[in-house]
């Protein structure tokens, strides 16, 4: 999993997170943190969708490089 996240967005998984739990002790259980959470949940989903993407890419590059050594062999 290390592979498909960068430096980047481990510091935005991580300063999210930081975020969201703090806003969690400071603002209490009211309307504000359902704001924050769904804040906190756009953001996992970007995340998401970036290692969804890393993963679809790399399985694509795989194939393209079967293709290839099928061409070279002819």
């Amino acid at each position: 999993m290390r592979k498909h996240f960068d430096v980047g967005s481990m510091i935005v998984i991580i300063v999210t997170f930081l975020l969201f739990i703090m806003a969690l002790f400071t603002k209490g259980f009211t309307h504000d943190l359902l704001l924050e959470a769904g804040v906190f949940l756009v953001s996992v989903k970007l995340i998401m969708m970036g290692y969804h993407n890393s993963v679809y890419i790399k399985s694509i590059e795989n194939e393209l490089k079967d293709i290839k050594g099928l061409l070279e062999e002819k």
